[in-house]
């Protein structure tokens, strides 16, 4: 369905240094420099995959979106999605796809969620019947039918989220590009969001490329995930390979019932939060049962748990490498 080929999106810039001399300076001399927002990527995705899309701010994520929907156009490289070139924006595409960013709306703000979404079918000539039946559909499955008549910005941002992932179904896009769909949301929406998606696909067989910086989406969502980092990918593949390469770590989750001085946790690992009673510390995978065994021996402990690191955790010391290529030669 999707098939990119060593696409690359580069931006220029001039760089310019503070002060009034160099102002005018720059009028007769100045330094170019280039951006490589995404440089020289690959990968395929199939009809009916959801694949995770992440990295870090500035990585290169949303540019590839863009670009994939036809509003950038590459430097350099190839991209087909279903036979379409994005950037040639033919009619069809149009038709096809649908893209959503959570710190966009397509909503009007001043009119009622019908409204929007009718203004929508008239853009996407679907019928009326079609409309009206995709409509109750949707409305149902995500519990907002209540919410019609309202106007969006009276709407939970739970609400309007719902609402913008309707308005980009109401024409059943073949590929969805969901650029932080869930970014802001409480723990419920956030699960309700990541339900109905899987719905979703598993009824239409929808393509869905997603990226998002709560690993809930990614590990509920996703059996494969592409990894950007600096432009490149350097990773592509189960969102758990990730954690069996980098996860050589535990963390320990413990409660106390006095309080401690937390010089007394240092020798065993690493500490992530220490308030005197609750523990949270990263630990060498194999020395939990050592550890653990010593700290109930002589600390009066409530309750502890074990737990694996989290992806979003592996994932920050993927990128902490030095370099793609070698960020790439100890994942793959």
């Amino acid at each position: 369905m999707i098939k990119v080929e060593n696409l690359s999106k580069h931006f220029s810039y001039y760089k310019k240094e503070v002060g009034l001399m160099n102002s005018v300076k720059n009028l007769f001399s100045r330094e170019l420099l280039i951006k490589k927002a995404v440089d020289n990527i690959s990968f395929e995705i199939e009809e009916g995959e959801i694949v995770g899309f992440l990295g870090p701010n500035g990585a290169g994520k949303t540019t590839t979106l863009k670009m994939l929907s036809g509003i950038l156009h590459p430097t350099a490289g190839e991209a087909k999605i279903s036979g379409f070139v994005p950037w040639e924006r033919k009619k069809d595409y149009k038709k096809m796809f649908s893209i959503i960013m959570g710190q966009k709306n397509q909503l009007w703000w001043d009119l009622p969620a019908n409204e929007s979404l009718y203004l929508n079918k008239c853009i996407y000539e679907i019928n009326d019947k079609d409309f009206n039946d995709i409509l109750l559909d949707l409305t149902d499955m995500l519990d907002v039918k209540e919410q019609l008549g309202i106007q969006v910005r009276r709407l939970s941002l739970g609400e309007r989220m719902k609402f913008e992932l309707i308005a980009a179904l109401l024409h059943k896009p073949r590929v969805i590009f969901l650029d932080e769909p869930t970014i802001g949301l409480d723990i419920i929406s956030q699960k309700k969001i990541r339900d109905f998606l899987k719905t979703y696909n598993r009824s239409n067989k929808t393509t869905i490329l997603l990226t998002s910086h709560y690993m809930k989406d990614i590990e509920d969502l996703c059996k494969r995930t592409i990894v950007i980092n600096q432009g490149k990918v350097v990773f592509d593949g189960e969102p758990s390979k990730i954690n069996e390469k980098v996860g050589s770590k535990k963390v320990m989750r413990i409660q106390f019932g006095d309080n401690y001085s937390e010089h007394s946790f240092l020798p065993f690992g690493s500490i992530k939060e220490f308030d005197g009673i609750n523990l949270s510390i990263e630990v060498e995978k194999n020395s939990v049962g050592e550890y653990l065994k010593i700290i109930l021996n002589h600390f009066n402990v409530l309750d502890f748990t074990i737990e694996d690191v989290s992806i979003e955790e592996s994932i920050a010391s993927l990128y902490g490498k030095e370099g793609a290529n070698e960020l790439n030669s100890q994942v793959s």
